[in-house]
């Protein structure tokens, strides 16, 4: 009880997230017009008036946008221009308090629509969909897991229409952007030491030692997972620089916010793409800021890296969408293309917690002993650098995988504490779940020491989709995910071979060695189901689903033929001129990856696409 009452005074006096910040007193003073520029004077037909002028305006700077911004200002005699809508991350760099910042103004607070028999633990039985909302996107607020994907999944990308988007081509690109530190199984061919983005080894408890020994015992061995190895288990790697959280800002626009060429503005607020319906040609944006609006030009592009739920509603106010849905908006439209109709996303399960009597795992004391506060902020090592709690993972082929050849289809994420970690105050807030299912299933596990294993479905069958609320750019979309909808039912047998996997890896000697014991505390809801049984874990599965924030493919990529198909290899939006979107949501389908790494593996790629273009590699 007594850790339960600090740790709730420790959450009411968190600083204060929400005072403002611009950070136009550190980056981008200067306001740059063209010399010798003619838009201003002479416009193209059907085009309105702008105030300034840029080569190039970047629609958000979360991973991807960062990258691009970094990237595309090396060329001196580009202006940049970068339009983000939320500020500066402040007191964002502890990691094993990642769960505090779901609640603050660093993330949108997205919902997904109710669906029938999904979310069945959750509040209202809507899922919470957290989206970074700062300077860095994403990055911000999530859990620091480096992964890159596996080689299946580029070259079946690239097979896809896409060329240039194999593994082949695309490996360069992490190896870029990567400054390793790394010591853990690691295989340096796979690395970069020259690149922006720190990456470190991510904090061991002695538990972990269970999770990856046991799965030795079931013969999967232990690799670099980064390093073109399909199936294994490893520690995690994390975005991190000495401990502490690296996100894409700080990576990649703080270290070149010198650059004169280079305009950042924070809390910009972009509402409307400025288009040209003649030309059928991007030209410009309009954003608020400060209660102003104002529109700004383009002469070479326009980039939309606002993320995977940004980027298809401001193409869909742009009147580029499904026509149906266009049409019900009252929005013209200007070319009929499937935004926002490619949904996917991994499926996770938070049923598989375990308990042992051994102080081998995380636990909250640990964030009130002074030693590892100054070990932390003195010396960026100890337990508060941990993940979340996120220590190991591994990559598996369950007995229902259809994958070829070694491809993984679930990936599981071993976590050195639970749900229980804070005593249900924060973690399971973040996710949703009612009193009623964390008190009879995560409760009892407050009084020991706990760990869990989440499962993620990582090629789901099942697709989802978004479409707008309204014309109006303030209205948050509305999110389907359609969770376990596939008419062949693969995806939720894939889950419960995952779980029976599970089951198995516990029996091992490595975790009896911890004496470890499975939580068969039942959920509420599936007791009319026997315990174990393959009902009962199916309930389960529609109750502590969860989404871990990986969802992509709104933009689609593909050839002009592929009927899902957004934009083409080069990231361009099918009939539409000067008009690129660089972020997860071009990624086709759920990739083997937590999405951050590949966000900005797009991000270089772009960036590179556009010097092409303009005769500037």
């Amino acid at each position: 009880m007594i850790f339960k009452i600090l740790f709730s005074i420790l959450i009411i006096h968190t600083p204060n997230f929400q005072t403002t910040y611009d950070i136009e007193n550190n980056i981008g003073h200067h306001i740059y017009k063209r010399d010798n520029f003619d838009w201003l004077n002479h416009l193209k037909p059907a085009q309105e008036a702008v105030s300034e002028i840029y080569d190039f305006i970047i629609v958000g700077a979360g991973s991807a946008g960062s990258v691009i911004a970094n990237r595309l200002s090396e060329v001196h005699d580009w202006k940049i221009l970068v339009l983000e809508v939320g500020e500066e991350e402040k007191y964002t760099e502890m990691p094993l308090t990642v769960s505090l910042l779901q609640f603050t103004k660093y993330n949108w607070r997205y919902f997904m629509e109710r669906q029938p028999g999904i979310a069945l633990a959750c509040e209202n039985q809507r899922m919470p969909w957290p989206k970074g909302k700062a300077l860095g996107g994403t990055s911000v607020i999530n859990y620091m897991i480096y992964t890159r994907g596996q080689r299946f999944d580029f070259d079946k990308w690239a097979a896809q229409g896409n060329p240039g988007w194999s593994y082949k081509d695309i490996l360069p690109y992490y190896i870029k952007s990567e400054n390793t530190a790394l010591k853990n199984n690691v295989d340096y061919r796979y690395h970069g030491v020259q690149g922006y983005l720190r990456t470190e080894d991510a904090y061991q408890s002695e538990i972990s030692n269970a999770f990856i020994n046991g799965l030795n015992e079931l013969e999967i061995p232990i690799v670099d997972y980064n390093a073109n190895k399909s199936l294994g288990v490893s520690t995690i790697q994390g975005t991190t620089s000495e401990g502490k959280r690296l996100s894409a800002a700080r990576a990649f626009l703080h270290s070149v916010n010198h650059r004169p060429n280079l305009r950042i503005l924070t809390e910009a607020f972009v509402t409307k793409l400025l288009i040209n319906r003649e030309t059928k040609e991007a030209y410009g944006v309009e954003y608020e800021r400060f209660g102003v609006s104002n529109r700004v030009g383009a002469s070479k592009e326009v980039i939309l890296s606002a993320g995977t739920f940004g980027s298809p509603q401001l193409l869909i106010l742009a009147g580029i969408g499904p026509k149906e849905h266009l049409e019900e908006l009252g929005i013209p439209v200007l070319k009929n293309l499937q935004v926002g109709r490619n949904l996917q996303d991994h499926f996770a399960f938070l049923g598989l917690s375990f308990s042992t009597n051994q102080y081998v795992t995380h636990h909250f004391s640990q964030l009130l002993n002074p030693y590892n506060i100054l070990n932390f902020y003195i010396n960026g090592m100890g337990p508060l650098t941990g993940l979340g709690g996120a220590q190991a993972i591994a990559y598996i082929k369950t007995s229902q995988s259809k994958e070829p050849a070694d491809d993984p289809d679930i990936e599981l994420l071993f976590i050195g504490t639970s749900l229980a970690f804070d005593f249900g105050l924060v973690i399971r807030r973040g996710m949703g779940i009612t009193d009623k299912i964390y008190n009879a299933v995560f409760g009892p596990l407050e009084k020991t020491y706990s760990l869990m294993i989440i499962p993620l479905l990582l090629h789901p069958k099942s697709k989802g989709y978004l479409k707008l609320r309204s014309k109006d750019p303030h209205d948050y979309p509305l999110f389907y995910g359609n969770y376990l909808t596939d008419s062949g039912n693969e995806d939720i047998d894939t889950l419960l071979a995952s779980i029976r996997y599970v089951q198995r890896l516990a029996q091992t000697k490595a975790f009896a060695k911890f004496n470890v014991t499975f939580n068969t505390n039942p959920v509420p809801g599936c007791e009319r189901h026997k315990f174990d049984s393959d009902p009962y874990w199916k309930c389960c599965l529609r109750f502590l689903g969860q989404t871990l924030h990986h969802q992509v493919g709104t933009v689609k990529m593909g050839p002009s033929e592929d009927p899902e198909a957004v934009v083409n290899n080069e990231l361009q939006v099918h009939g539409i001129g000067r008009l690129r979107v660089a972020d997860c949501s071009v990624i086709p389908f759920a990739i083997a990856a937590h999405t951050s790494a590949p966000a900005m593996m797009v991000g270089e790629k772009a960036a590179d696409l556009i010097k092409t273009t303009w005769n500037k590699q």
